[in-house]
């Protein structure tokens, strides 16, 4: 497969194999560095739940008249939480009442789901626009639709069960890996092996529209920029490009996302017994609308955007360094 080189304004040879490990190590990095922002998001989406957030009586607290805020666990526990008022808030209080570490919750699941799905990703993305006629140095809008959105549907539909449960680990504090094995296994027995692709719909709903648009963006911005640019500065685009596709792209699909933190959260959780949740996509928007109305479907956008931006720069960056070197490495040979 020929792929566009940077240096040399033409084309270079590099394999599969090679795109793949220049997607994987990006992959990992992004995953380390981003997670927090994720955690946050995460339980700005959570929050909204206002059904398993209630005053309550805890003895063990020292406020003045012992009542205070507090989440029911699916075991039917009371467990003291606080309501978050942005995202520093967020940020700030985790790291005080849970640890630093708490930022990184759900990290093993992170790095177990993004790195094969980065791959597939990003390595049947390139295959597939080349397929579909992709033009190196020309305005391209129909192989970079198509190949975002056949390869991040294959993607996403792969790793959606791991996405599920990094979802619940990072929605509260103190959620166990047994906790959410009892969970994904008391939702198997009820509801079959289906449910754990809980939440797949929004997922992709969320996914393959931020995947159109995020390599329309890049492909473009990236045209521009390298022939708007000085060639000394040509290495900034992919981070510059990136970044800006990314932030708009996050932007657009903060609605979905949140749906999607909705339905896998619920999943097992009490207020349903051994239902799923918090039903089809459509309820869960109607129920928001109604209890926060049109700017609660951008719950956690800050933290979202925060990590998307940044996350897409540093990947595409790191895998566009990636394949110029193989590229480079394989023209010497």
């Amino acid at each position: 497969m020929k792929l566009y080189s940077s240096v040399d304004g033409g084309t270079a040879s590099i394999t599969p194999l090679q795109q793949m490990l220049s997607s994987g190590s990006g992959a990992i990095l992004t995953s380390l560095l981003t997670t927090p922002f994720d955690v946050v998001k995460v339980r700005l989406q959570a929050q909204q739940r206002s059904a398993h957030l209630k005053p309550c009586y805890l003895m063990e607290c020292r406020c003045l008249d012992g009542v205070t805020l507090c989440v029911i666990t699916p075991e039917g526990n009371h467990m003291q939480t606080i309501k978050f008022r942005g995202t520093i808030h967020a940020f700030l209080n985790i790291a005080k009442r849970e640890g630093i570490g708490s930022w990184w919750a759900g990290l093993s699941p992170t790095l177990v789901m993004a790195v094969p799905a980065t791959i597939i990703y990003f390595t049947m993305y390139d295959q597939l626009k080349a397929l579909f006629g992709f033009r190196p140095g020309e305005t391209n809008i129909l192989a970079p639709v198509l190949g975002g959105s056949i390869s991040r549907t294959i993607a996403v539909t792969a790793i959606c069960p791991i996405e599920l449960i990094r979802t619940k680990l990072q929605s509260r504090q103190g959620y166990s890996y047994s906790e959410v094995t009892d969970v994904v296994q008391g939702a198997v027995r009820q509801n079959g092996v289906l449910s754990l692709w809980r939440g797949l719909l929004p997922m992709l709903l969320r996914d393959v529209p931020f995947s159109i648009s995020y390599w329309l963006g890049y492909e473009y911005l990236k045209l521009r920029l390298y022939s708007g640019m000085d060639p000394s500065m040509h290495s900034i685009v992919p981070l510059l490009s990136g970044a800006l596709s990314g932030g708009v792209s996050a932007v657009i699909t903060t609605p979905l996302d949140l749906i999607k933190t909705h339905m896998q959260v619920e999943m097992g959780e009490s207020k349903s017994g051994p239902s799923l949740g918090a039903g089809s996509l459509l309820t869960v928007v109607r129920n928001v609308i109604s209890e926060h109305g049109y700017s609660g479907l951008f719950a956690g956008l800050t933290p979202r955007v925060a990590k998307i931006a940044p996350a897409c720069a540093i990947m595409i960056a790191s895998y566009e360094a990636g394949k110029e070197y193989f590229a480079q490495n394989n023209i010497q040979s």
